[in-house]
């Protein structure tokens, strides 16, 4: 137990082995796990951690899928960091703890006709501080751009124990690290080329550092978004709020090919669509098999989820008939409007549904995110889904497609069958093959669910040696022993991206109630469950 820390502290087997995954495909078995009672608690913890050399992981609820949740260090579960302050109506500002889902707190803000437009699918469980950790999105993008806009001020903890906030606009606070990163990074910053910076045209990124952000700003905010708790602890955060819609329209629209739909997408995001969500067919055959009533005609390839915001209903109806003509200007040959409260609900959980939909094909078919995120170029956008399905098929792999194609930003699911003694080349294969597509197509690896273990060691792929080289002096600056997160952003010598899957059948077992947890968590999507409730009480 670190000196004065008051807080949980366990290096037990049951302890280290429930915190080992986290929604994404690999397995980390960490030295011990923290859980800071309050912030002081957490200073205490990171004091003792760089007096004695310590790397510590932050976590949230550890529903992130590139592995920036785990790691060989104290996994430190920021879980009781919450609560949520008065909402400041007139300027339209909350403060929340950063253990705080973003639904919880989008709730909050309706009671007074405002809302967090930010809103990953995984928003009852997704926390504050790790949608800041991954720069997450989600389906409203489109309109209303990404979470860097709707962030006021973060409260961070850095990795010598320093205890500071961050205000957008306001002169940077007097601590070392921020005094290296003025000293010993921004020049250097302002000097690069600008394609060392960002990608130009990708809607949407959350790999490597967001240097074109901070050139832009000097903001240090902008790089501590995005970071994959890097650089520092974020313990709280004052958001931004806009107002409720005066209303919605949604609408389904099929397409009788796969990039016929990727370009609608496109086209409809630029034709003012809130939302422009993408399922392919294989999700919906996926779907139906598994007793999901789909109501579909056959023989289309993909559909999209329409949305249009308005100022009333009218309004977004007369923008929804605009966009379902642009759909059909590309091909749609079927629509599907929600007329209802009840029918705009079972739409959107359509979507909703496909992550849990694919979980339920265990054991036999795991469905592993490999190669979940990547964004590219809205123009390239039909040639990315092209590539990823020939890339699926050269691996010999079932895959499926989805997610936020307004923002030429796709997830893909492998349907990987353990019983094959091939299935771990056949992923590596895969996942070779969609790094050398998104690179082709000036794309990133990761849209907004940030780098984590799993990306890390690609990055030389997608990225400049130049950018590596900023990576790298921006992590020294704010953490120069590098303590927090080791290996993810920046990577470690000899890492690969593909170690240790936590479904490999060749892993050693974890303990049967750390495991009977794990599973819990991912069959009822409880990624807001404290781990360590789960577990028998300690003798």
């Amino acid at each position: 137990m670190p000196p004065g820390f008051r807080g949980v502290f366990r290096h037990d087997a049951l302890a280290r082995a429930v915190y080992s995954e986290a929604a994404g495909v690999a397995r980390v078995i960490p030295r011990a796990v923290a859980v800071p009672a309050d912030t002081d608690d957490l200073v205490t913890l990171v004091r003792w951690a760089a007096a004695q050399a310590v790397p510590l992981i932050p976590r949230g609820s550890g529903s992130s899928m590139g592995g920036g949740a785990i790691g060989d260090g104290v996994i430190v579960d920021l879980g009781r960091l919450g609560g949520i302050g008065a909402v400041d109506v007139e300027a339209r500002t909350v403060r929340v703890g950063a253990a705080v889902t973003r639904d919880a707190l989008d709730t909050t803000a309706r009671t007074h006709g405002l809302t967090f437009p930010v809103d990953p699918s995984s928003g009852a469980f997704a926390t504050i501080g790790g949608m800041c950790a991954t720069h997450a999105a989600g389906s409203r993008t489109i309109r209303h751009g990404p979470l860097r806009d709707w962030i006021v001020r973060l409260e961070c903890v850095f990795a010598d124990g320093t205890r500071a906030a961050l205000r957008r606009g306001a002169p940077a606070p007097d601590v070392p690290a921020l005094a290296r990163l003025t000293r010993d990074v921004t020049p250097a910053v302002h000097g690069a080329a600008p394609e060392t910076l960002r990608r130009p045209g990708v809607r949407k990124d959350s790999s490597g550092y967001a240097l074109g952000a901070f050139a832009a700003s000097d903001d240090p905010i902008d790089l501590l978004l995005g970071s994959d708790g890097t650089l520092a602890f974020i313990t709280a955060v004052e958001v931004r709020l806009t107002r409720v819609p005066g209303a919605t329209a949604l609408a389904l629209l099929g397409f009788p090919s796969l990039e016929a739909a990727a370009s609608a997408a496109v086209a409809m995001a630029d034709g003012g669509a809130s939302a422009a969500e993408l399922l392919d067919r294989s999700f919906l055959d996926i779907a139906a098999s598994e007793g999901t009533d789909l109501g579909l005609p056959a023989r289309l390839e993909a559909v999209l989820l329409i949305e249009a915001e308005g100022t009333d209903a009218a309004d977004a109806i007369a923008q929804m008939d605009a966009l379902v003509a642009i759909g059909e200007a590309h091909g749609a040959t079927h629509r599907e409007r929600a007329e209802t409260p009840a029918a705009t609900a079972r739409l959107w959980a359509l979507r909703h549904a496909a992550s849990p939909i694919l979980n339920r094909l265990a054991p036999r078919w795991q469905s592993l995110q490999l190669v979940e995120d990547g964004c590219v170029p809205p123009a390239r956008f039909a040639d990315y889904v092209r590539g990823v399905r020939a890339a699926l098929d050269a691996a010999g792999l079932r895959g499926v497609i989805f997610g936020h194609a307004g923002d030429a930003h796709a997830h893909v699911n492998a349907l990987v069958d353990l019983e094959d003694p091939t299935w771990r080349t056949r992923c590596e294969h895969l996942l070779e093959a969609v790094t050398t597509l998104v690179a082709t197509l000036g794309g990133t690896l990761a849209g907004e669910h940030g780098d984590g273990r799993l990306r890390t060691p690609l990055l030389a792929r997608v990225w400049p040696a130049a950018s590596l080289t900023l990576f790298a002096a921006v992590k020294r600056a704010f953490d120069p022993d590098g303590l927090l997160n080791p290996g993810v952003k920046v990577p470690l010598p000899g890492a690969v991206p593909l170690d240790a899957l936590k479904v490999d059948p060749g892993l050693p077992p974890l303990p049967a109630a750390a495991r009977a947890a794990l599973d819990r968590v991912t069959r009822e999507r409880r990624w807001d469950l404290h781990r360590l409730d789960l577990l028998p009480t300690e003798s």
